[in-house]
This record gives C-alpha cells, structure tokens and sequence, in this order.
C-alpha cells in the first residue's frame, strides 16, 4: 500500500477497503469487478477514491455481460452512471432509499405505495397532503397551498460544459460563479447571468456558452417534472420520476424522426435530428412544463 501511494508500483489489487476513506490523491483510475453485486452507496464510496487530485479520473464499473442483471442491480449501476455533477451525493442516498424501500413511515411494515410511485414522488405526494390538511385546520384554502418541490434533475449532455481557466484565470471567481449558477432556478435569471458573463469577462467561448444551456435545460427540466436527462449509446434520454408520465398527445405536434416517445422515458437521436437536436430538447421541455 506504502509503495503504490508512493509511486512505486502501478497498480493496487484490493478489496473494498478502500472505499473507507483512503485518499490516494495520485491515483486516477478505478476498475471495480462484478459491480453489480455492491450497493449503491459503495459504488458511490469507491467511485470517489479517484479523482482526487489534479488528474481527470475514470471509474470502470464492470460486470459479466452474458449473466442478467437483476432489476434492483440495473438501478444501481444507472444511478451511479448518471450521477456526475458535483453534490450528487444526496440524489444517490435519495435514489439508494428508493430502490432499497423506505416502509411506511408510521408502524413496522415495509410496503405500500412507496413503490408505486416512487420515494420522491411520494414524499411530494405526502408533503402536500399534510400541509392541505393543516390549511383546512388554519382555514386557509388549498389554492394556497405551496407544492413540495422534486429533487433537481440530473443533467448529462453530449457537451463540453465549464469555466475554462483562460476565460476566467482566477480560481476563487471561478468557483463563485459556479456557485451562482447552480442557485439558477428561471430561464429569465440564466439569460441575465449570461449578460454579466459577457460585460466582465468578454465574449463566452464554447464551453461557457454550453454550460448556460446546461443550465438553461436544467431549469426547464426541473419545471416540467424530469428526473434526469443522460446520454446513452448516442441518444438523449429524458426520464421522469417514477409515478409521472409523458403526455404523449400533447407532445404529438413535436414528434417526428428521431424522437421516439414512451410512458417514462423520451428518446432523441442527435444524428436524425441534425444541428437542432438543442433546440428540439428545449422546445420539448418548455411544452411540458
């Protein structure tokens, strides 16, 4: 162990063990075997034994392509895929409660609807039915009633999306504006904040212009219900949260080839779709929301 963290050997053939917090800031790749046998809190602990340095990281999450996954497996390892950006913590322990099954809040067992719905949809679900109740208490209508909010959408486009350092040389500003741009919850504040970007640093370049329509999309997803937006074998795949679905008769004016539409999940095929496939993703998210 001295010597693979001193530089002296290349390669470390371990256990788990290490996903109890060792940090090993030089190391940058992570092979993990029959990954579909660990939980998703442990895919998640060794995923971040790497990538703690200056060095960009991969983590390889295999598993024997000729066995069947197991349903509750197929969350795992698609959870942990999608879950890249900064603070994804939250969503997998969210996502990790879900697939494992919370019971019923009040008493001993371990079903209901929960499973039915989905955990954050039914925590919403939950949420709302209380505070209605407590309205009627107060005497106050449910008109005006808040709704619980959904847990912010994960986002993974097929896009080069940063602050590049030559565009914004000083560290601690970049980092504030990262932190800015993650507040973002209107269209109205991304376009205003893409304004400033301008008047202080100059013209974006491509990256940042890709990051605002990150952003952009995320905002958009959040509204219209969106559990994630990913990319996989070169499709964007947008899925909602377990217990919602695709109005598929209000999507009908939007479809055409390289769209292809189901109960909980949307397809687009860039390479059909042309340059446009952007506009065709933000038009579809604005309809839906």
């Amino acid at each position: 162990m001295t010597d693979f963290t001193r530089g002296k050997s290349d390669i470390l053939v371990c256990t788990t063990i290490i996903e109890s917090g060792l940090d090993m800031p030089n190391v940058n790749t992570v092979i993990v075997n029959q990954a579909d046998k660990f939980g998703l809190t442990q895919l998640y602990q060794l995923r971040g034994r790497v990538g703690r340095g200056a060095n960009l990281a991969y983590a390889y999450f295999l598993y024997d392509k000729s066995k069947d996954l197991t349903p509750t497996a197929q969350k795992r390892l698609r959870t942990i895929y999608e879950a890249t950006e900064l603070g994804a913590g939250f969503n997998i322990a969210m996502k990790d409660l879900e697939i494992r099954g919370a019971g019923t809040l009040l008493g001993v067992k371990q079903s209901g609807h929960i499973s039915a719905v989905g955990f954050s949809l039914y925590c919403r679900l939950l949420v709302e039915a209380v505070e209605e109740q407590k309205a009627r208490q107060a005497g106050i209508s449910k008109e005006k009633v808040k709704p619980s909010p959904l847990p912010p959408p994960t986002i993974d486009l097929p896009l080069p999306a940063y602050i590049p350092e030559e565009y914004v040389s000083d560290l601690n500003t970049r980092l504030s504006l990262y932190q800015a741009l993650v507040k973002l919850d209107k269209v109205e504040q991304v376009e205003a904040l893409a304004q400033e970007f301008s008047d202080r640093f100059g013209t974006p370049p491509i990256e940042v212009k890709n990051l605002f329509y990150t952003v952009k999309i995320k905002t958009l997803a959040a509204k219209a219900g969106i559990e994630s937006i990913s990319t996989e074998d070169r499709q964007i795949v947008i899925r909602r949260f377990q217990g919602m679905q695709f109005d598929k008769q209000k999507l009908e004016p939007l479809l055409k080839d390289g769209i292809k539409v189901g109960t909980t999940q949307l397809r687009l095929t860039p390479k059909r779709l042309g340059g446009g496939w952007r506009e065709v993703l933000e038009e579809i998210l604005k309809e839906m929301g």
